[in-house]
């Protein structure tokens, strides 16, 4: 099967930005502490990545391994891939534009601000705000950085699924969240099917769930709590075929199973998360996804840009 990026595309990225990323902990919990049923789950904490969540990986890929003209970067972003490559440009020294939607959380936006980014809101969805990028880039031959549909940051996100393999070696079972599907395309492109991958997404945004169902990546609803960052129009080109090699159908979570999952990882792990970032998490805690007797899961914990800390 062709796919976008190989292993050795993941290894040569995690070789090129490994000085400038964290390598993020894990931590193993039992569901019960969580109000659940009695289960060991390893969580990977990558929600204390640099910017707060995985997408440095990819961003750092990119500028590090593209050529970088004096017009700088451009990124459009529900607010997680924007607060990262304006890091990454911050830290490299190069200038960078953010495209964001209305729906960007003022966490993510003030993030991005931080950083020293131009930042635009463009329109009311991500789609728009990569037309409002994309626009920007014919206009000054700045580079563009894709969120998920590009090979740098499959690669990227993929050197994530290599650094989970090495440190958690016994694991059957992955869960990661979804929405334009490079962070699991990535992992999938490393992984191959060696561990059982599972794909979570919110129901108010179900763009990896419907384009299985069509066979192909189709406009998707972009709604619900975590719409800022798992609610594209379309899951990417470049992953599809991977993912109908080696995900798992996706689990569907609604917005009060995110929330009580939000809630839990705070008052049971002092975790703090965004929506997106708890999305995998609630697939287990709400019972949505049910591991079997010796399945060894791992739950990837990717996003933690709120400002909503004490969730009572």
């Amino acid at each position: 099967m062709p796919v976008a990026v190989t292993a050795e595309h993941i290894a040569e990225a995690e070789t090129l930005i490994r000085p400038h990323i964290r390598r993020t902990p894990v931590m193993r919990v039992d569901m019960q502490d969580f109000g659940a049923e009695p289960c060991q789950v390893d969580l990977k904490l990558e929600q204390l990545q640099h910017s707060g969540s995985f997408k440095v990986r990819g961003a750092f890929t990119n500028l590090l391994g593209r050529e970088v003209q004096a017009e700088g970067v451009v990124a459009a972003s529900g607010g997680n891939h924007g607060a990262a490559v304006a890091y990454a440009a911050h830290k490299l020294g190069v200038p960078a534009h953010i495209f964001v939607p209305s729906v960007a959380s003022k966490a993510k936006i003030d993030l991005i601000r931080s950083y020293g980014a131009e930042l635009v809101i463009g329109g009311d969805r991500y789609a728009d705000a990569l037309a409002a990028s994309e626009k920007y880039v014919a206009q000054t031959g700045a580079m563009a950085v894709h969120a998920f549909d590009q090979k740098e940051t499959l690669a990227g996100q993929g050197t994530l699924g290599k650094e989970i393999e090495e440190d958690l070696p016994h694991i059957t079972t992955l869960l990661v969240a979804v929405g334009g599907g490079g962070l699991i395309g990535g992992i999938a492109s490393w992984m191959r099917g060696r561990v059982k991958i599972v794909a979570v997404e919110s129901d108010g945004a179900p763009t990896l769930y419907d384009a299985f169902k069509a066979g192909r990546p189709v406009d998707a609803p972009a709604g619900g709590i975590a719409a800022d960052s798992l609610a594209p129009r379309q899951v990417g080109q470049l992953m599809f075929p991977v993912a109908q090699a080696f995900i798992e159908p996706p689990v569907l979570v609604t917005d009060e199973d995110i929330l009580n999952a939000q809630k839990a990882l705070w008052s049971g792990a002092r975790l703090v998360t965004e929506p997106g970032g708890a999305a995998a998490f609630a697939a287990v805690l709400s019972g949505k996804y049910r591991p079997q007797p010796g399945e060894r899961v791992c739950v990837l914990v990717c996003g933690s840009n709120t400002t909503a800390v004490d969730f009572g």
